[in-house]
């Protein structure tokens, strides 16, 4: 399996994949909505990149036909009338398995989240967890692995800098669900995870939870980033009322940051019950060994601390 086609390989885990399956050799076509965000990966060798409207079931044929593997990462965090959970994480996902068995593809591994199920509080796990069965039941020739991730952290990551951004600009963090629980991991870890798993047979119709080596709780997050940044800051956690207040308000913004589906989401902790793949042959990367080069790079003082930590002064 040579063709690799990856839906939403412009994102975030989107081009840690594609990176990893171009230094593997693998022929890449990205599908994207806009080619132009796709800049950071259209450079790499054996990669293209094609303008895409998934939704449109001739255009995503055209789009896959003739590759051997479908990596299906699309996914959205926040409900909308232009993209709802529903369309983009239930539909989209069994409209591709019916594709790729029209086209006779028959490998597909699709991105899930962490505690996705019919049962979850939330609309975006519950959507989640409907994809999943989609593609899972979609088609016995179909060889389908699904990947259900906690956070994932890394440089560019939309999780730990977020609130780095927001310790770099609040003295005081109002902190909605601050008991909530994850188990975040790294973006290349993921990556890997994906790749490894192209022509693994024994992953073929099997889900793996994945989760970094260790637990946090929301609080216990933000306050690893306000002491990476060398920021004292306040940190007030909300109790349930209040953060679902603060989610409300949120949501008035021209830019949403949080939503009540999001505090819903963190309901059920963000934490593996399995441990990690075994298939993989590696532990994964903790957070403290990462999260730190890519926080500080802009804080002088800590910049000229690692710097004398590394020449040994």
């Amino acid at each position: 399996m040579r063709h690799v086609t990856v839906l939403g390989g412009s994102g975030f885990v989107g081009s840690a994949i594609v990176r990893q399956l171009s230094l593997a050799g693998y022929e890449v076509k990205v599908l994207t909505r806009r080619r132009e965000a796709a800049k950071h990966i259209i450079l790499l060798p054996n990669v293209d990149v094609i303008e895409c409207n998934v939704m449109d079931d001739v255009v995503l044929s055209k789009g896959i036909k003739g590759t051997d593997v479908v990596i299906n990462l699309i996914g959205i965090l926040h409900n909308s009338k232009k993209a709802s959970f529903t369309a983009m994480h239930a539909e989209l996902p069994a409209r591709l398995a019916k594709v790729c068995a029209k086209l006779g593809i028959k490998r597909l591994v699709h991105m899930s989240a962490l505690q996705a199920s019919q049962d979850a509080p939330s609309a975006y796990l519950k959507s989640k967890s409907e994809g999943e069965n989609a593609v899972l039941r979609a088609n016995k020739n179909l060889d389908v692995t699904v990947f259900r991730p906690s956070i994932i952290f890394g440089r560019g990551d939309g999780f730990i800098n977020l609130f780095a951004t927001l310790v770099k600009l609040l003295p005081v963090i109002l902190l909605a669900k601050p008991n909530a629980k994850f188990q975040p991991i790294y973006v290349e870890d993921v990556a890997h995870a994906f790749v490894a798993s192209l022509d693994n047979i024994d992953t073929y119709g099997k889900t793996y939870d994945l989760g970094g080596p260790k637990v946090y709780t929301l609080r216990q997050l933000v306050a690893y980033v306000a002491d990476t940044l060398g920021k004292k800051r306040t940190i007030i956690g909300l109790n349930n009322m209040f953060s679902y207040l603060q989610a409300f308000a949120m949501e008035l913004l021209p830019v949403k940051l949080m939503t009540r589906d999001n505090v819903r989401s963190m309901e059920v902790d963000s934490v593996c019950v399995t441990s990690f793949p075994a298939f993989l042959g590696f532990q994964p990367v903790a957070l403290e060994t990462i999260v730190p080069d890519y926080l500080s790079e802009n804080n002088p003082r800590n910049a000229y601390n690692r710097f004398r930590t590394r020449a040994g002064r």
